[in-house]
């Protein structure tokens, strides 16, 4: 309902100048925001049953019934996740029209930063009283966040550098830097130092990222150099990917995951092998889990963002989350090369995606609500900032 009353609110307020930003910020592809929503909505329509989970077809072989009927498993969890996917593309919009002014884009870098710091801190104080914070210490939640804060304190980082080299206050760059340095340490030491090996590995191709963009600006070099710089990198974290797959074996959306019980993976397995092209339904994960779990009473939890997406929705939901982050992580890359002096919003936009991407296979901490909506946020200020302002700029 927020959502929805901040996107109306901006509409009713926006300007001729606002719905052009708005349109050249997501010239990258606007259908891109109703393609998740809509792999959610088709689940809720009657479809026939053979194309969904084996648990249909069964039941009705069972009880009768007609061969058609939603594929999701329960209709209130999927249009659950429904609305929550259609607050965050709310959430994205609203973000790119209030943070058209550079202002207040760096008010909200200073907020992310700031709140994905804190975050990680209560990692970082499960050394000092695992007694008092061990639940938020483990929670994957607090590991995700502290990925994004490493990578958005590194922006105001450079935010307060690129400032201190124009006309702005020297002072004020200083301590800008020097938060932005304590941000960024604490959620190192949560990220690297506290987390799983994965998450580090997934953190550390975000600031792989952010630094290459940084070179490429730097040195400015010609398109040909930076063509063969980013196939080298692309190549590098190829490489790295492939031998964190290969270092395990069993199904592919498996290998990145913490260690498991043999009892929980066997289910997870069965539950990968019976999913269709359209899953089980969003939102169902822990649901349909209690049919592959020999405890009647255990619960079913995701390892990963992956293997949730992939149980829910299937291959056609799973193909369309890869896509729609590499579409927005390949128009905030280019978009950060072309931007000028501001290229640290879509530069950091960029690397919290990759990061994300990679950490979706590593973790479920992108399943939650709030990691959802921090990185619907994130993107949109990253949008927003890749498109110039006006031609001086």
């Amino acid at each position: 309902m927020a959502a929805a009353l901040s996107l109306l609110a901006a509409a009713s307020a926006a300007r001729k100048a606002d719905y052009e930003h708005y349109v050249r910020a997501l010239s990258w592809g606007r259908w891109l925001l109703i393609a998740i929503p809509l792999c959610i909505a088709v689940q809720l329509a009657p479809l026939p049953l053979n194309w969904a989970h084996p648990i249909w077809p069964s039941t009705r072989d069972a009880l009768g019934g007609l061969p058609m009927g939603p594929i999701s498993a329960d209709v209130g969890l999927t249009l659950n996740a429904l609305f929550q996917a259609l607050a965050a593309i709310a959430l994205l919009g609203v973000t790119i029209l209030v943070v058209r002014d550079r202002s207040r884009a760096e008010l909200v870098l200073f907020v992310l930063g700031g709140v994905t710091a804190v975050s990680a801190l209560t990692l970082d104080l499960h050394r000092l009283s695992p007694a008092v914070t061990e639940a938020a210490a483990t929670s994957e939640l607090a590991t995700t966040l502290a990925g994004f804060g490493l990578i958005l304190n590194l922006a105001v980082m450079q935010l307060a550098a690129e400032r201190a080299e124009t006309r702005h206050s020297l002072l004020r760059s200083i301590v800008l830097g020097l938060l932005g340095l304590v941000g960024a340490l604490v959620s190192a030491l949560a990220i690297f130092g506290l987390s799983g090996t994965n998450s580090a590995i997934a953190a550390s191709f975000g600031i792989v990222l952010i630094l290459l963009i940084l070179v490429i600006r730097r040195l400015d070099l010609s398109p040909l150099a930076v063509g063969a710089l980013s196939l080298a990198a692309l190549i590098g974290a190829g490489i790295v990917l492939t031998f964190l797959f290969e270092k395990s074996s069993g199904p592919v959306l498996l290998r990145l995951v913490p260690e498991m019980g043999t009892e929980t993976k066997a289910a997870l397995e069965r539950m990968l092998a019976d999913t269709r092209w359209f899953g089980a339904g969003a939102g169902t994960f822990a649901a349909v889990g209690r049919i592959y779990h020999s405890d009647a009473g255990a619960i079913l939890t995701a390892p990963s963002t992956a293997m949730a997406i992939f149980a829910e929705m299937g291959w056609i939901g799973l193909a369309a989350m890869i896509a729609v982050s590499l579409i927005a992580l390949a128009r905030l890359f280019f978009g950060a090369l072309q931007r000028g002096r501001d290229s640290f919003f879509p530069a950091a936009a960029a690397a919290c995606v990759l990061f994300a991407l990679v950490q979706s296979f590593a973790g479920p901490g992108l399943l939650r609500p709030a990691a959802i909506l921090c990185l619907s946020v994130i993107v949109g200020l990253g949008l927003s900032q890749s498109v110039s302002q006006s031609s001086s700029r």
